[in-house]
């Protein structure tokens, strides 16, 4: 059975996303001709040919497209076992510090539920440090992918689940956020087909796994920044009903009868072993 090294991958993945031999060696902090090396040997130890190589240039075939997807989930999965191994380590030596969970959070969301898990779990006995990592809009995924989270609480629809496991918390339905002096800032209630294309009003657009959907209203990086665009009457958002939490004076929130609910879940690697994590996961499943 033939394997892969790490040192391996990370020579291909830097070939593979410069497609330039010299720039992938500049970046990896070595010379040129040792990187040819490596790659034509990883290519015959594999019976396949990752790259096209031409006076044009360099290409990904069939094969090194597909070891460029795997070959970046292997190093992230390398890179996240090595800092909750250093996170997990300290609890293990008499007199160490506590064991520590990372939990990944979106800014200024679920700010309610997060306080009462975060003061039941710390009633718990021999719970563990929380440290508290807010994140921007939906980043809590790829912090708990590649190991800089342990444990996060993600909203469906909006992140992905897949891969984890987790349990639902929480139910909440959608509001409209406009500026308050917009004539739709009056109505009691809105559907979405009301927003959606209002004129000179239109939808933020937030990533969703590093992507923007296509649209006019503009790229938002961060709530700040969301908040600021819809006091100017650049744009609307559409937010759970708890996003209430960090409204200005000049914004108005009006609910949504049609848009789906979101669920707060707290999610975690599938994979994952830690005893305060699932103590963390029990004091949450009985808020």
């Amino acid at each position: 059975m033939h394997t892969l090294e790490t040192r391996e991958l990370r020579y291909f993945v830097a070939v593979a996303e410069e497609l330039h031999f010299g720039r992938a060696a500049e970046r990896l902090g070595m010379a040129q001709p040792p990187l040819s090396r490596a790659i034509q040997q990883l290519e015959r130890r594999l019976g396949v040919c990752l790259l096209q190589r031409n006076r044009r240039g360099v290409r990904l075939t069939g094969a090194g497209e597909v070891l460029l997807h795997e070959g970046r989930a292997a190093l992230d999965a390398t890179a996240a076992a090595a800092r909750r191994t250093r996170r997990a380590g300290g609890a293990d030596s008499p007199g160490g510090p506590r064991d520590r969970l990372v939990l990944a959070v979106k800014a200024a969301a679920s700010h309610e539920l997060l306080r009462k898990l975060l003061d039941g779990y710390a009633a718990e006995p021999d719970s563990a440090e929380i440290e508290v990592l807010p994140c921007g809009i939906c980043e809590q995924e790829e912090l708990l992918r590649d190991g800089r989270a342990d444990v996060a609480l993600m909203h469906t629809p909006w992140n992905s689940l897949a891969g984890f496991d987790s349990e639902a918390l929480a139910a909440e339905g959608q509001v409209a956020v406009l500026p308050a002096g917009h004539p739709l800032a009056a109505h009691e209630t809105l559907s979405l087909a009301d927003v959606r294309d209002v004129p000179g009003l239109p939808l933020a657009r937030w990533p969703t796994r590093g992507a923007y959907a296509p649209g006019p209203g503009p790229e938002v990086h961060n709530q700040t920044q969301l908040a600021q665009l819809i006091a100017l009457g650049r744009t609307v958002a559409v937010v759970p009903d708890s996003a209430r939490s960090w409204l200005w004076a000049e914004h108005a929130a009006v609910p949504l009868t049609d848009a789906p609910p979101v669920v707060t879940h707290i999610a975690w690697p599938a994979h994952s072993r830690s005893l305060a994590l699932a103590g963390l996961v029990r004091t949450a499943v009985r808020l």
